[in-house]
């Protein structure tokens, strides 16, 4: 059968629908704790609407939500400002995600819960996994890292815009082709995950190198490159290195399930239960 995998980034889904509803309750930046409970079953209400719209609009034959571990990722391990100062979930929300979960697996969709992992690496596993065997798999994310994996098997779908962000966004966006983002992004840095870059090397500097000499690794072997551009690249080669393999998505996560696990029932199937 044809399969066309939906791959969720469910906190990130939550997590701003989340946003969206506990906005009209805040006071000086803080909820209210008698309206705690009426956010947080708007949430979960929203994001069960929200999953339903997208089985809709993207019609899978197969959907997973993918969440993140609780515990800290291995890039911490290496990289322990990782994500520093990033505003962290609230308890009470993290407290409601078995709910969200439950919700989702009413709607047939799993959840995937890893003990070490990231959900960026998870998801990018099952979509090059699914991609190389020539299924189609749409990841649902506002997240960009996602992006330098757009090929003709794999797409990433906005859900609060409706739209899919292809590799015309991405040139409009970033200047350089999909393929390039992470050579782009260890160049610039990652200010979202507090990735640091090259000190001085900014997003139009980086694009011309990239789309001029291909690679980093081009880059750096070029003998043509001014003077100022060549010095900044050698003060910070270990710093180049460390950003290139935490911006690196993993793609060899041992799963432990198979597609069948998580396919959606047919509209027969549906009719008949």
């Amino acid at each position: 059968m044809t399969v066309h995998l939906v791959l969720i980034d469910a906190l990130n889904l939550i997590r701003r629908i989340y946003a969206v509803q506990e906005r009209p309750f805040l006071l000086n930046n803080e909820l209210a704790e008698n309206t705690k409970q009426q956010v947080l079953f708007n949430t979960a209400k929203a994001c069960e609407q929200a999953l339903q719209k997208i089985i809709e609009q993207l019609q899978p034959s197969h959907a997973l939500a993918v969440f993140d571990s609780q515990a800290p990722c291995w890039r911490y391990d290496i990289f322990p400002d990782y994500k520093k100062g990033r505003k962290k979930m609230p308890e009470h929300l993290a407290d409601k995600l078995p709910d969200i979960q439950d919700r989702f697996m009413k709607n047939f969709v799993d959840s995937l819960i890893s003990e070490a992992d990231e959900a960026d690496d998870l998801i990018a596993t099952l979509a090059i996994k699914v991609a190389l065997r020539g299924q189609n798999v749409t990841i649902v994310s506002t997240d960009k890292c996602f992006l330098s994996l757009l090929n003709p098997n794999i797409k990433v779908y906005d859900y609060f815009n409706r739209r899919y962000l292809d590799e015309e966004y991405v040139l409009n966006k970033f200047s350089v082709k999909p393929d390039k983002l992470m050579d782009l992004w260890t160049l610039t840095g990652d200010n979202t995950n507090k990735i640091p870059g090259v000190a001085g090397i900014g997003q139009v500097t980086a694009s011309k190198l990239l789309n001029q000499y291909g690679s980093i690794k081009s880059i750096l072997s070029a003998t043509d490159l001014k003077s100022s551009i060549s010095e900044k690249l050698s003060l910070h080669d270990e710093q180049i290195a460390l950003s290139r393999k935490l911006l690196t998505l993993k793609i060899d996560i041992p799963l432990g399930f198979n597609l069948k696990d998580i396919r959606l029932p047919n509209e027969n199937e549906l009719a008949s239960s």
